[in-house]
């Protein structure tokens, strides 16, 4: 019913896409051509059957691109994540993700809420306010950015507060690198990391086992070789695509432009759903050279055109003070490949470039398909 899920099911029987291997025959939609869609078709881009009227809370985040609230209990199905980090019915958490336009302080309201936590919508930022909060509620878990609890818990420290009732932490949103994480440790917060986005709530969690994110049940994901549709094998790093059987807005196949890896195995705490690695970076790796915008799905379109290729990689640098372009290709026999992957190169992409033949599996497996080398400024 909505025009534009319609044209991108054109020639596909929905009742028909009960796998993955069905699933992956859907085009996927981009999250970066999300805000001209929704221009050109206000609100939804077409993507949704129903009115705004319809949902619970309308929403707008940077890009922009706008959101609806389903009219549902944990309708961003963040309340396994609030269960894998230890929060608890009848606990007191404070919540420092806006709750102003962006979905962000709903997203996690709405989780606490179903699991029968009591929230302190506190929002981002005002320090002493947060103190002052913390000291007359005590609450028992954290709900916001890593960074910002650290300074949370520095100003306490600062000021002869005490914030020693924060023992546990659900964060998003930002960088959590290790030494962060040691800190808060040694601090006394166990904090765990949510995977989530504006406009799909919670895709991935951290659970006790500290071994990957466990994606969440509601949603499918699917790692994509990054400019393309196409699934690539457990393990290797590729584009994130996540698909929501949600009515009211049904998300099929949207690429969000982060890359990550399925991590083969289950468990140790014993959830036995998927794993992905976490973030890995961007797959937006378009790079202009010579004037010339080059894509991630160029070098897929090269790729088709010679079957039995491994990973390519195009590496872009400067000699001379000029823009130069060397594809790099795995494959197991070299004889004639180069001149003929660069005929394609050429012809995809409208640029001169070296090819360079290398072994079965010596590119890295980290997701780039494009690289970047030229120095900055």
């Amino acid at each position: 019913r909505a025009p534009a899920q319609a044209a991108r099911l054109a020639g596909i029987d929905p009742a028909g896409v009960t796998d993955r291997a069905a699933l992956a025959r859907i085009p996927v939609l981009r999250k970066s051509d999300l805000p001209a869609a929704q221009k050109a078709a206000p609100p939804f881009g077409g993507y949704v059957a129903g009115p705004a009227g319809g949902f619970a809370r309308l929403f707008t985040s940077p890009g922009p691109i706008y959101e609806g609230e389903a009219r549902a209990t944990d309708p961003w199905h963040m309340a396994r994540a609030f269960f894998a980090a230890g929060f608890r019915a009848g606990e007191v958490a404070l919540n420092t993700f806006s709750y102003h336009l962006t979905p962000g302080g709903w997203i996690m309201d709405g989780g606490l809420q179903a699991l029968g936590a009591a929230v302190i919508p506190a929002g981002p930022g005002n320090t002493e306010a947060q103190l002052d909060l913390i000291g007359q509620f005590r609450p028992a878990g954290y709900v916001g950015t890593p960074d910002f609890l650290k300074i949370l818990l520095d100003a306490a420290e600062a000021a002869g507060r005490d914030a020693s009732c924060i023992r546990k932490a659900l964060v998003s949103g930002a960088a959590f690198p290790p030494s962060l994480q040691a800190e808060l440790a040694g601090r006394g917060v166990a904090a765990f990391q949510a995977y989530a986005t504006a406009d799909l709530g919670c895709i991935a969690y951290e659970t006790a086992a500290r071994e990957g994110l466990v994606v969440t049940e509601e949603v499918v994901v699917e790692i994509v070789r990054p400019g393309t549709g196409d699934p690539v094998p457990d393990g290797e790093i590729g584009e994130v695509v996540v698909t929501v059987l949600d009515e009211a807005h049904p998300v099929l196949r949207l690429a969000l432009g982060d890359l990550s890896a399925v991590l083969p195995g289950i468990s140790p705490c014993g959830r036995t759903n998927t794993r992905i690695v976490g973030w890995r970076g961007r797959a937006d790796q378009t790079a202009k050279v010579k004037g010339m915008f080059v894509r991630p799905d160029q070098v897929a379109e090269i790729a088709r055109r010679h079957p039995g290729l491994g990973r390519l990689r195009l590496v872009v640098t400067r000699q001379g003070e000029q823009d130069a372009m060397t594809l790099r290709v795995e494959a197991a026999s070299a004889e004639g490949l180069a001149d003929a992957v660069a005929a394609s190169l050429l012809a995809v992409t409208r640029l001169r470039g070296a090819v360079e033949v290398v072994a079965p599996g010596s590119l890295p497996n980290d997701g780039k398909v494009i690289a970047d080398e030229r120095p900055v400024g």
